[in-house]
């Protein structure tokens, strides 16, 4: 089982470069960078973890630079987005943002989506809370179609396009892994509609703990009549935990750092240096 690790870059955090340096040495998989275009002062939708939503979240920076920065200094280390809210994002943009990212890494992108939880942030882009989930959809399966096809169209509901010519085109073949984002059983039921991938939380208000719940993921790829990996997000330093996920199947276990300067986070990369050994042993 592969081990990534997240944080919210900002201007009081390690620099991303500085990040991914420090994860490679250290034996980490891959580093991943979440995203908010900005976090709206009603403060009408509640925070998904309850509480005040925490300053980071006002602060990141965009993912697709951090993570640039991140590949520019690593060689191996894989880049994410943890998550990219497609549903606030031009997909012709965004496709083009995705493939770029893909090139100048050497085919290190992992491109995790999510459809987010703050109405008001996507009202903010034009996007209608009660759709979102169509919206995305649609808009992924638009990218797909741009990084594999010359002359690219696409004529849906909400995304509508005639042939045009766009590139550069991934390295990665036919396209970067889309890595759904979302609790069970919504998101998971998305990750083997359209993904590559599905990344749920460690823990949410609707289940204590996802692992338990990936029997029932068995089932339902099953169903769907295909299969598709396991990222779990929140992941703690207990490798009686990590060696569970890993025998259940899970591919990749993702910890989140605190948005905070090396002396701080230095340390808990080396005692997730010495878990990530024991773990491989």
């Amino acid at each position: 089982m592969k081990i990534g690790a997240a944080m919210f870059f900002t201007d009081y955090s390690m620099a991303p470069g500085e990040l991914a340096r420090a994860l490679e040495e250290r034996g980490f998989e891959s580093v991943w960078a979440p995203e908010h275009s900005h976090i709206p002062l009603s403060r009408r939708s509640p925070f998904p973890a309850g509480g005040e939503i925490p300053k980071q979240y006002y602060d990141v920076m965009d993912p697709f630079v951090s993570l640039t920065a991140a590949a520019a200094a690593a060689t191996r280390l894989k880049v994410g987005t943890g998550v990219c809210l497609v549903v606030q994002r031009d997909p012709i943009q965004t496709a083009k943002l995705v493939a770029s990212l893909d090139q100048v890494s050497g085919g290190r992108f992992l491109f995790g989506v999510g459809n987010g939880w703050n109405a008001e942030e996507m009202a903010n882009h034009g996007t209608a809370f009660a759709t979102r989930h169509r919206l995305a959809r649609e808009r992924i399966e638009a990218m797909k179609v741009i990084w594999t096809q010359s002359k690219p169209e696409y004529h849906g509901e909400f995304v509508n396009f005639g042939p045009m010519m766009t590139w550069p085109k991934p390295v990665q073949k036919p396209h970067p892994p889309v890595i759904v984002g979302g609790a069970f059983p919504y998101g998971a039921r998305r990750a083997l509609r359209y993904g590559d991938g599905w990344m749920p939380h460690r823990r949410r208000p609707a289940y204590e703990d996802v692992a338990a719940l990936i029997p029932q993921f068995r089932r339902m790829e099953a169903e769907a009549g295909r299969s598709v990996p396991i990222t779990i997000w929140g992941v703690s330093e207990d490798l009686d935990l990590l060696r569970r996920d890993r025998d259940l199947g899970v591919e990749r276990a993702i910890v989140q750092l605190a948005s905070a300067k090396a002396d701080a986070i230095l340390p808990e990369l080396d005692r997730w240096a010495a878990l990530i050994r024991r773990l491989a042993a």
